[in-house]
């Protein structure tokens, strides 16, 4: 109950917080409307595999403030019309420690702020900032970062289109093994595609996530 009054904007704890997520969402359109697609994807997601209504919570608020670390990138970077250059690229990952050390200050996000600094971890220990991989990444990160990558192909960007469900899925699949745990791939895959036939599935307007390539994601 605690954990859900920061959804709802009640909490006078997490105020610094909230206003670090307005001046980031003025600072990056990408952002707009990405936590919230977040949050549905993911608890579509943690529903089917059975996570606890607490974990759920905990889930949630990691969709919605895993990228708060990007206040402390550079515009330069953020709002880049194309692929980063190495050095950017570099500067870029940095988000994740930034958003850890503002999560380890907040009471209301110190539970999620180690999965803040591990949301953009790999499968195959290729991601960063530790190279964990497999099940050395927790659970909560792998969700994210499935949902976030459908939420990034499924969404326009300054240097390309937005994929189609179809292809992000096949994208998704694609990299299963080497960027996201196979099995949650599977089961997300497979959410998406009921969704579809019902024609109540997450589309491109509806749901969402972060970048494959974090180019600027």
């Amino acid at each position: 109950m605690y954990r859900e009054k920061l959804h709802r904007n009640k909490s006078a704890r997490s105020a610094i917080v909230q206003t670090l997520m307005k001046a980031l969402e003025e600072r990056d359109f990408i952002t707009e409307g990405h936590a919230e697609r977040l949050q549905n994807l993911a608890v579509c997601l943690a529903g089917t595999i059975g996570l606890s209504r607490r974990s759920i919570a905990d889930l949630k608020l990691l969709a919605r403030f895993h990228d708060i670390g990007k206040v402390g990138i550079p515009d330069r970077i953020l709002f880049k019309p194309g692929p980063l250059t190495h050095e950017e690229y570099v500067e870029m990952q940095r988000h994740c420690e930034i958003g850890c050390r503002i999560a380890m200050s907040a009471p209301d996000l110190v539970p999620i702020a180690d999965w803040i600094l591990k949301h953009h971890e790999w499968w195959n220990g290729k991601g960063y900032p530790l190279g964990i991989k497999g099940k050395e990444i927790p659970l909560e990160c792998r969700i994210l970062a499935i949902i976030d990558a459908y939420d990034a192909m499924t969404s326009d960007r300054p240097y390309r289109k937005a994929l189609t469900a179809g292809q992000a899925l096949n994208e998704l699949a694609r990299c299963a093994g080497t960027q996201f745990d196979p099995q949650l791939v599977e089961k997300f895959i497979s959410i998406i595609k009921v969704g579809l036939k019902g024609q109540k599935a997450p589309g491109r307007r509806t749901y969402s996530i972060s970048s494959l390539v974090d180019g600027n994601g």
